[in-house]
């Protein structure tokens, strides 16, 4: 049965969540997004492995914090939880800003990471198939313009509702964090791809084909890590969580061990 707590993440209460038994996983969800986005890859993981998850500052049930952001403080935060649970090693699968801080984590800390998943992640700002996408996104009325850079304009902005939902700052609240993940994208993370070379752990690189990330920039990561594989979602975007659940968990179910 889940377990729902907040734990104290470095100074700050951060909503946490453990399901399953079996090898410990740890999920990442992405820039403005909930543990909702990762939902389904959750429960397929359950029957097998233990999940952990947990909620960054300014995202789903976690209080916002007065700090910009940045993928060092979410590494150190994620540190600080493996530390937290007691979890020396982890399979570590990560959605866009925590494919990021998945790929930081192998290369920081390599004795904390069993596998990596990394799904739709980036090395650089550059990584964006059209200049300036992010900011359209974000400076637009229409509905996408509340979700991660790429998200395909035709979904419903789920995010922003479960952000509405779930966030104890309220849903006034939301431009505020935007406003930080917009600063956060357009200048990090900044990842020299021959330093993957030194991640030994098992990865799986993921991508949809219509993904914002440039699927060149996908190939690169995949082949700068030794043994990594590379899979590209047909006919998917950065939204390809909830483009293809299903199949998403599917290739994660097939790779880990």
């Amino acid at each position: 049965m889940r377990q729902t707590t907040y734990l104290t993440i470095n100074g700050t209460e951060l909503y946490s969540e453990v399901d399953g038994e079996g090898e410990p996983v740890l999920l990442l969800h992405g820039g403005f997004c909930s543990l909702e986005s990762l939902r389904a890859q959750s429960d397929a993981l359950v029957p097998r492995y233990e999940v952990h998850a947990f909620e960054r500052p300014g995202h789903g049930r976690s209080a916002d914090i007065d700090e910009e952001y940045s993928y060092e403080l979410g590494l150190a935060d994620t540190v600080a939880y493996l530390d937290a649970r007691g979890l020396e090693s982890v399979h570590v699968i990560g959605y866009s800003d925590g494919a990021i801080l998945a790929l930081m984590l192998a290369l920081e800390h390599p004795e904390r990471v069993r596998s990596v998943v990394s799904i739709s992640g980036n090395l650089d700002p550059s990584a964006f198939d059209r200049s300036g996408e992010h900011e359209r996104l974000l400076l637009s009325a229409e509905p996408a313009a509340t979700t991660e850079p790429g998200a395909s304009e035709d979904q419903p902005d789920l995010e922003r509702r479960h952000y509405e939902r779930l966030s104890p700052d309220g849903p006034q609240h939301a431009d505020v964090v935007l406003e930080k993940l917009f600063r956060l994208w357009t200048t990090e993370p900044n990842i020299d791809a021959a330093r993957l070379a030194s991640i030994a752990a098992p990865t799986l690189i993921v991508a949809g084909d219509r993904d914002s990330i440039r699927p060149d920039h996908s190939l690169l990561m995949a082949a700068s890590i030794p043994g990594a594989r590379l899979c590209i979602v047909p006919g998917a975007s950065h939204g390809l969580l909830a483009e293809q659940p299903e199949l998403i968990s599917r290739v994660i179910g097939d790779f880990l061990p």
